[in-house]
């Protein structure tokens, strides 16, 4: 709770604490404080105590901690593999994905299908390779027969 506290703010408080109440009724402030806080945790545990008493025996392993969004996605999702999710979570190679997306957009080989007997270009496009058409070149003239290309959402 008071994790961010350093020496010098904790000095500061207690110095502030005896000027404010002063060296006499420091202790007796002190010793109320600690038996309201016991109070409360007392009250607390037993108001625990009796839910859990209401719940019935279906719920005995209840947690009240469960009742944070946090600590139940946790619980149930990442410690729970009954789903199998962490060999879907583990099966995700995003930076290889995204490699693969970036060789063919730039028209290379991926190092995880490439061949070695593939040509390449001097603009480092597969241009010599079978099946992949290389998107940085423009041709000039269409060959003998070739209808043009025809884009119906240009129309």
């Amino acid at each position: 709770m008071f994790n961010d506290i350093g020496p010098m703010e904790l000095v500061t408080l207690v110095v502030l604490a005896v000027l404010i109440f002063g060296p006499d009724k420091l202790p007796k402030l002190i010793q109320d404080v600690s038996g309201f806080i016991r109070k409360i945790r007392s009250f607390s545990e037993t108001a625990k105590a009796d839910i859990r008493a209401e719940l019935g025996p279906e719920f005995k392993d209840f947690e009240f901690e469960d009742l944070n969004p946090k600590t139940f996605v946790r619980k149930q999702l990442m410690d729970n593999d009954d789903l199998g999710l962490k060999e879907i979570r583990n099966s995700f190679d995003l930076r290889k994905d995204m490699e693969e997306v970036a060789d063919a957009v730039h028209g290379r080989e991926s190092a995880s299908t490439g061949s070695a007997g593939s040509t390449t270009a001097a603009n480092g496009s597969a241009a010599g390779v079978a099946g992949t058409p290389d998107l940085l070149k423009k041709r000039d003239k269409l060959d003998p027969g070739e209808r043009p290309p025809y884009d119906a959402d240009a129309t």
